[in-house]
């Protein structure tokens, strides 16, 4: 029985391993960019930052891989997202990500961009919230919508995987498994995010 924790480190290590990346030292961090942002004429309230542990908290860390800069790598297990940047170095967010049951890993695609996206429930997931029928022709953009102020399209070689990168009004989400295998960021931190990455980057999730 006591090998069960080595066992449990020993896989995390292998998977952070075959991604060939490892992540230490924090260079910059942004706790004080999580102000209320007015956005498309929408009013983004401030995140009481304080109550979201600091490593969830934005900031450029010391990043070893062999992915090239603008590449996406989620690491599910550590709730990190991280944007690869040139030098060594990655800009790494918060995550909330799949709940247990609705986790994935793989690669893809962002093959398209979408500022106060609609959001429209997939079929499983009405039939699982029968509530949720009266957004089967999409929930209009705004604060309470699910994506957030921002979305990112994750596409494979079989076409829609149906998973986005997305922002999420529930900022107390952002550390835990929650979704049901999108990756949601802080409203801040996903217009960040959005900004920096391109249409076509490749995405890792381990």
């Amino acid at each position: 029985m006591r090998l069960k924790p080595f066992i449990i480190a020993a896989g995390l290590a292998l998977a952070t391993a075959l991604a060939g990346c490892s992540s230490i030292g924090t260079t910059r961090i942004f706790t004080n960019d999580y102000g209320a942002v007015t956005d498309a004429g929408y009013q983004l309230p401030r995140i009481p930052i304080q109550k979201i542990p600091r490593k969830y908290h934005r900031q450029i860390v010391r990043y070893d891989t062999a992915e090239k800069p603008g590449t996406v790598v989620v690491d599910p297990a550590n709730k990190f997202l991280y944007f690869v940047m040139p030098d060594g170095k990655a800009m790494r967010y918060g995550v909330g990500v799949g709940r247990e049951g609705f986790g994935w890993h793989g690669t893809a695609r962002i093959a398209m961009k979408r500022e106060w996206p609609t959001w429209t429930p997939p079929a499983p997931m009405i039939k699982r919230q029968p509530e949720l029928a009266k957004w089967r022709g999409g929930m209009p953009p705004g604060l309470t919508n699910p994506l957030g102020a921002r979305a990112l399209y994750l596409f494979n070689k079989h076409g829609d995987t149906g998973y986005r990168l997305h922002g999420n009004p529930e900022w107390k989400s952002i550390g835990r498994n929650v979704s049901s295998g999108c990756i949601r960021l802080m409203n801040q931190d996903i217009i960040d995010l959005y900004n920096r990455v391109e249409i076509g980057a490749k995405v890792i999730v381990l």
